[in-house]
């Protein structure tokens, strides 16, 4: 016990204990985010990160733990720039919804390691990490929501849920074939487009949710289009 609590080079146990994990996932994140998760060692990680493979296990228990801990210190980062943005916004939807996706967009595409890690390396690894993926895309899911709720005056619900899990998987699809695409789309014309889309949900779930609930009922019932797009149709007739 003596010998751990000792310092060495003006760190302590705890210290050193935090600055090799530190090192382990930056070279998780440069491995993962580079070679990909399927063609990383663990002895690759620690020659990365300039340490013998007892302290990676003092870490982590294998590379998926490693890739899991990469993800979640990545989409915190990522969320944390994203909640920053929106709170020192103009306290307008457009300028809000502008400056959240502007942010969540340009964020990931700083650094395409960040990207592939959060939008491709931990699909479909194990039911675990799945599970955390899908954790990760309620909980943007949730952000759109609250922005929702608070700027049109509507109660959460079904409508909202779907609506907001269908945005932020697409969202993620998005970027994801942005990643792999050989020409893809500059970033300003991406932000421009997803920022339209989600302006538009938000005023065609703001009309059904302020809708009658037996007429929005019926409609969901017969598969019938919102109020909104019978709203956008009847003026394009005009």
């Amino acid at each position: 016990m003596a010998s751990d609590a000792r310092r060495y080079r003006g760190q302590d146990a705890a210290q050193r204990h935090a600055d090799r994990r530190a090192r382990l996932l930056e070279a998780g994140l440069e491995l993962f985010g580079t070679a990909g998760y399927a063609a990383v060692t663990v002895k690759q990680i620690c020659q990365a990160a300039g340490l013998t493979e007892r302290y990676f296990y003092q870490s982590f228990t294998d590379r998926e733990d490693l890739l899991t801990s990469v993800f979640t210190e990545q989409v915190e980062a990522l969320k944390q720039a994203t909640l920053t943005a929106l709170a020192t916004a103009e306290p307008t939807i457009e300028s809000q919804a502008a400056a959240g996706i502007g942010t969540f967009v340009r964020f990931v595409a700083a650094d395409h390691r960040r990207a592939r890690v959060i939008f491709i390396e931990v699909v479909g690894i194990s039911p675990t990490l799945e599970h955390r993926r899908r954790d990760v895309t309620r909980d943007f899911a949730g952000v759109i929501a609250a922005l929702a709720t608070h700027h049109l005056g509507v109660e959460g619900g079904p409508l909202l849920q779907v609506g907001t899990m269908f945005f932020a998987g697409g969202l993620a699809e998005l970027i994801e074939d942005w990643l792999v695409d050989d020409h893809p789309a500059d970033l300003d014309t991406l932000i421009y487009v997803v920022v339209i889309l989600l302006t538009t949900a938000f005023d065609v779930l703001r009309a059904e949710l302020n809708a009658p609930d037996v007429a929005r009922k019926a409609r969901i019932t017969a598969g019938g289009l919102p109020t909104a797009a019978y709203d956008v149709s009847a003026e394009g007739a005009g």
